[in-house]
């Protein structure tokens, strides 16, 4: 634990309250560790029994992680704002930042000439009675999916892929409940899973998605929902194939007491063909975000699925948000029908692709295996993500630590090509060798 931050409180509330405010303040940063329970009992003056009762409850709120022999730390990334959190420090000087997991603003289309349309359009201003999903938009979005082999008996929208998530997660499931997902998997998907007090099963993925005996297991172990990536899978670019889905439709082929949920972010980015799993359950659904390819700030999804999930999601947001902004529909409505903006969004996929696959190529020359069919990462496995990590960044580079994404999985790294350089691709992959084979210390021999 940090020295700047000492604990108090005399009872389970106080020491919990005491701890989050810590976490709020940044005394606590991510990854800090927490003293053993009867550590902390002794310094407080508190039976060990109310520690455990405070940590528990933190545990619940997904604030604090226990692993083991590792003790228990503050999370990656807690579900409360650090009142210093929005004010991330720059990049070190001469380290190069391959660490985000962004797109390319360089290649996102630009929103002005729409943004002006929808202005010189916006007379009518919308009132309460007229929210919604706008008729147009489903109608549009319904066809989209549809060419990809998507039915939609039901179709909503939400602010994002993970606020559809969140949406259905929690329509569906009570605390404690169970959850298969990819390990490794999506960091943001973790966090959220830890949040809400579900509990994430691992499933281990190859370059064509979850391993259908690992699927079978988790649903052996009790998982009340099933979370697939379709393609260009954070951290993996795993995508979906036609075999492995015609395996995880026949596993899943009917059941009743399992929600599917398929995350599609990449969408107009991924250059593969979408396999989907979309109705093998009785309870499933298909979202679809617009981020990736046309900007973060767009923060729209469309959720398909059957007519009960999509009820019970839309009905929620109608009592809570109320509507995802009619604007901000009729904005991406907007980019859809632009030929330009489609031409420039084929453009970055290809980008994409050209330098994710040449770095993986650069990579297999040194003897070095790794991972990437779609999307903007690249993920390398290695021995020792510290030793790898830190020889990267002495070398000038930063890359994301396998860590974040996994649960039981083996270690490994991700590497972000969606602003990567050409030109930087020889020497990055002659670092990243060296890291992933570090020389043995001196004095010793293999």
């Amino acid at each position: 634990m940090s020295a700047r931050y000492q604990v108090t409180g005399s009872t389970a509330v106080e020491i919990s309250a005491s701890i989050e405010s810590g976490i709020r303040d940044a005394a606590l940063a991510p990854g800090d560790p927490l003293p053993p329970v009867r550590a902390l009992a002794t310094a407080l003056a508190v039976s060990p029994a109310t520690v455990s009762r405070a940590y528990a409850e933190l545990r619940r709120r997904g604030l604090i992680v226990t692993a083991g022999r590792h003790g228990t730390r503050v999370r990656p990334r807690p579900p409360v704002t650090a009142r210093r959190a929005a004010l991330r420090p720059p990049p070190a000087p001469g380290l190069r930042d391959l660490s985000r997991g962004a797109p390319d603003r360089r290649l996102l289309p630009p929103l002005g000439r729409h943004l002006t349309a929808l202005a010189d359009a916006a007379d009518d201003p919308v009132g309460y009675p007229d929210v919604g999903v706008l008729p147009e938009m489903a109608e549009v979005a319904g066809a989209r999916l549809a060419a990809d082999g998507v039915p939609a008996p039901g179709l909503t929208l939400t602010g994002g892929a993970l606020d559809g998530i969140e949406r259905l997660l929690g329509a569906h499931l009570r605390h404690g409940d169970a959850v298969a997902v990819e390990d490794p998997g999506w960091a943001g998907l973790l966090d959220l899973l830890a949040a809400l007090g579900l509990r994430p099963i691992g499933i281990p993925i190859d370059d064509d998605g979850p391993i259908v005996a690992g699927v079978a297991a988790a649903l052996d172990a009790g998982a009340r929902a099933l979370i697939v990536t379709s393609r260009a899978q954070n951290p993996t670019g795993a995508a979906v194939s036609a075999d492995r889905a015609n395996a995880l439709r026949t596993l899943l082929a009917g059941r009743a007491d399992l929600l599917l949920i398929e995350d599609d972010h990449a969408a107009e980015l991924a250059r593969v063909p979408l396999h989907p799993l979309a109705g093998a359950t009785t309870h499933w659904a298909f979202l679809r975000s617009v981020s990736k390819p046309f900007g973060p700030d767009l923060r729209l999804a469309v959720l398909a699925g059957d007519e009960t999930t999509v009820a019970r999601v839309a009905g929620r947001i109608r009592i809570g948000a109320g509507w995802v902004s009619t604007v901000l529909q009729r904005l991406v409505l907007s980019l859809w029908d632009d030929p330009e903006v489609t031409a420039l969004v084929d453009g970055a996929a290809e980008s994409y692709e050209r330098r994710r696959n040449a770095l993986i190529t650069a990579l297999a020359e040194r003897g070095l295996p790794a991972h990437g069919r779609t999307g903007i990462n690249v993920w390398i496995p290695v021995d020792d993500e510290t030793s790898a990590l830190t020889t990267l960044r002495d070398a000038g580079w930063a890359v994301a630590p396998g860590a974040l994404y996994r649960l039981a999985g083996p270690p490994g790294l991700r590497i972000t090509v969606s602003d990567l350089h050409e030109k930087e691709i020889p020497p990055l992959a002659d670092a990243v060798a060296r890291a992933a084979r570090p020389a043995p210390a001196p004095g010793f021999t293999a």
